[in-house]
């Protein structure tokens, strides 16, 4: 398991005093209320910055960093990822999993037959969907419900799933 998490993407700045407009990348962007200090990483560096001010716009979370006070100390920073460490992650409840643990996955038929590879998780309205990908390049479109998704071993990394009529 990864060590750290991704809850946003800096989108650009917003306005002249520092804040910047962050794609929240995370099922609840108002964590970002309770968050006091991000992990901030561009293809050059990572560092730790505080966060003094949240407010919210739209679909986006507008950060203000501490010590970071003018347009052009933020300039640099977009598209950099914010990320927390594991320990500072949302508690799951029992049976919810953090997207990064499950993508790789290995995905296996309730058989035993292996399907393929865990691509990719779509959010839907009504549940979250897994992108397998098969053999070939192929991709399968499984529904994340108890009726398709029967176990997910996080130490073994292998997902087993029943293959409901019309899927594949």
């Amino acid at each position: 398991m990864i060590s750290e998490l991704q809850v946003g993407v800096i989108t650009q700045t917003h306005g002249i005093r520092g804040e910047v407009k962050v794609f929240p990348t995370t099922d609840d962007a108002g964590r970002f209320k309770k968050l006091k200090e991000v992990i901030v990483e561009t293809e050059k560096e990572r560092l730790t910055m505080e966060i003094e001010g949240v407010k919210f716009f739209k679909q986006y979370a507008i950060l203000k960093f501490k010590g970071f006070d003018s347009i052009n100390d933020m300039e640099k920073y977009k598209g950099a990822k914010l990320l927390v460490s594991r320990e500072k992650a949302v508690r799951l409840k029992k049976d919810e999993y953090f997207v990064a643990d499950l993508i790789g996955m290995q995905v296996v038929t309730e058989d035993g037959a292996p399907l393929g590879n865990l691509k990719n998780v779509l959010e839907t309205g009504a549940n979250d969907v897994y992108v397998v990908e098969m053999e070939e390049g192929k991709e399968a479109l499984l529904p994340a419900i108890k009726e398709c998704i029967l176990k997910i071993d996080m130490e073994k990394a292998v997902m087993t799933v029943h293959i409901m009529d019309g899927l594949l």
